[in-house]
């Protein structure tokens, strides 16, 4: 008869850490930003379009605005029929959402998906989402017992990465893009690609060196227009990044920022129908609408200017002004007509790895939270790491183990006890 040897407790312990840090090893890492207070901001997520979709297909996903998603693009909105547009597959979009403070951390909870016959947890967050969320943040944010069930027609909330930092980068206005990292990047290839730096992009994700892995999330700072709206107004704390535009006032108004300058500007916009007064008081003016003069002691400038959009109204304020010199026309980020094919090195595509680049890839880059501050559910094995930021690294110490030698671990363990 055999003998069935003892269970021995530091086995089984030494089996948990492996087991432990397997399932570390194959999930991707984001910047966690801990919040503690209900407001919100304007953020991006960085979106790859899994198959071919119309625009309203696209936004429908997320619950944002058509319009808001094509203009966060500076895709031209005046096309016929531009909601219908069908968008090809692979295309990188940037697709503006809320973001909130939610059980103590910044994300968005806005997003919901209802299920089809084929869906599975996982090829909703790999595929429909593009990575910017896990099977597993999709199973706990709505008490899924058992993943591999799922009823067709299942309304599921799809907790979406993003963050705030009070709305500045080293004290200029920002807003936040949650990037996937792809398997060609390097951080160097994506700091060039939003005119940003690596010191930079390491201090806002709080990371030790500039190592990353695919399906890492990354929150990239953009420079952006702020607006200076009242809290009354229903886009308070509007933001426009460089070189888009950003639709508002129930589509009445279309507002810039860029290029050369960081100072938000407004104007009617071509899909206004059924608005309220653009026009300033006393004044013939109307919001967008800017006089010079000139005179022996500089310029004298008057513009009209959109304040808010507040209790269904426009908003509008007259500004006057002596300057130094008149200013020239007004710039417009450049629009582009809604796409038809994805082509590479365009401001949709995924940034390129540079060839020149000697960053080391493979090595999983850690969460961040903030010295003292942990999430509920995060249990990191390793202590805090990394340099001073806003976020603060969790380090994974069995992480650059091979998975063949965990696995190789782990078979060796279930020998041992049988």
């Amino acid at each position: 008869m055999a003998i069935q040897k003892p269970f021995c407790k530091t086995q089984f312990s030494v089996f948990l850490l492996v087991l432990a840090n397997v399932a570390v090893f194959v999930t991707s890492k984001s910047t966690i930003e801990p919040c503690s207070n209900a407001d919100s901001c304007n953020a991006l997520l960085g979106y790859t379009v899994y198959t071919d979709l119309k625009v309203s297909e696209v936004a429908s996903l997320f619950q944002v605005d058509p319009i808001a998603l094509l203009t966060a693009n500076a895709i031209d909105i005046s096309y016929p029929d531009v909601e219908n547009h069908i968008l090809p597959s692979q295309l990188f979009l940037k697709v503006p959402i809320i973001c909130s403070c939610v059980d103590g951390i910044r994300k968005s909870v806005s997003t919901h998906y209802k299920t089809r016959p084929s869906d599975t947890l996982a090829s909703i967050a790999d595929s429909v989402y593009s990575g910017l969320v896990s099977a597993d943040q999709i199973r706990e944010a709505n008490s899924i017992s058992d993943p591999s069930v799922l009823d067709v027609g299942q309304t599921l909330v799809v907790p979406l990465p993003c963050t705030c930092f009070n709305g500045t980068d080293n004290s200029l206005p920002a807003i936040y893009l949650s990037y996937v990292v792809n398997p060609e990047d390097t951080l160097a290839g994506i700091a060039a690609r939003y005119s940003t730096t690596l010191t930079d992009l390491m201090n806002v994700n709080a990371m030790g060196n500039t190592a990353i892995k695919a399906a890492d999330i990354l929150a990239v700072p953009l420079p952006a227009c702020a607006s200076n709206f009242p809290k009354s107004a229903q886009d308070y704390g509007l933001m426009v990044p460089n070189g888009s535009y950003a639709i508002t006032a129930s589509h009445c108004l279309q507002c810039s920022c860029g290029p050369g300058s960081l100072n938000l500007y407004c104007q009617p916009a071509s899909l206004a129908v059924s608005c309220s007064s653009m026009q300033c008081r006393n004044s013939n003016l109307m919001v967008g609408n800017v006089t010079v003069q000139q005179s022996g002691g500089g310029c004298n400038v008057t513009s009209c200017n959109y304040g808010g959009f507040v209790n269904g109204s426009i908003v509008s304020t007259l500004s006057k002004s002596l300057q130094p010199r008149c200013p020239g026309p007004q710039k417009f980020p450049p629009l582009i007509a809604p796409p038809t094919s994805v082509i590479r090195d365009t401001m949709f595509a995924p940034a390129p790895a540079p060839e020149s680049d000697g960053s080391i890839g493979g090595i999983p880059k850690s969460p961040s939270v903030l010295p003292g501050v942990l999430p509920a559910g995060l249990a990191p094995i390793g202590g805090p790491a990394g340099i001073a930021s806003d976020a603060c690294s969790l380090i994974n110490p069995l992480g650059n183990f091979p998975t063949a030698v965990l696995l190789l671990l782990y078979v060796k363990f279930m020998i041992a006890i049988l």
